[in-house]
């Protein structure tokens, strides 16, 4: 990622908070990233390490508690597994949803630059919730 801060730009993603993706479908020790924005015309996320199951507060479901390698204020985050995409892996289900967030986001971002898709934002307790689950929030 470049040194610069990301443009904050709002896009519209209805494609997050209607995926259905069960909580067994990722393990501990998986790669993952959650799309939080654009990189010259692509999506790019934060890649991050499933570490273990824990409850997800903002939507009152079974979540993952997952590590950045890279550390930083958010070094272990709990998110929504439909928040989640493999990338160490061949995953069928994970390469759909991925093609449908491009289909939809990228379109709405800027071909150039970093930018920030301002879908996500943390809790006090490090838990990442998407914009259509914020009102769930404490």
């Amino acid at each position: 990622m470049p040194d610069s801060v990301p443009l904050s730009v709002h896009a519209t993603d209805t494609v997050t908070p209607a995926r259905t993706v069960a909580h067994d479908h990722f393990a501990p020790g998986d790669r993952v990233v959650v799309i939080r924005g654009s990189l010259d015309g692509d999506l790019h996320g934060d890649d991050l390490t499933v570490v273990a199951p824990s409850w997800h507060p903002a939507t009152g479901q079974d979540g993952w508690r997952t590590r950045n390698p890279h550390g930083g204020a958010h070094t272990f985050t709990t998110a929504h597994p439909r928040y989640l995409i493999h990338v160490e892996r061949h995953c069928p289900e994970c390469v759909a949803f991925f093609r449908a967030l491009a289909a939809e986001l990228l379109p709405q971002l800027p071909t150039e630059g970093c930018t920030e898709g301002d879908w996500y934002r943390f809790s006090a307790l490090d838990q990442l919730v998407h914009h259509a689950d914020y009102g769930l929030t404490a």
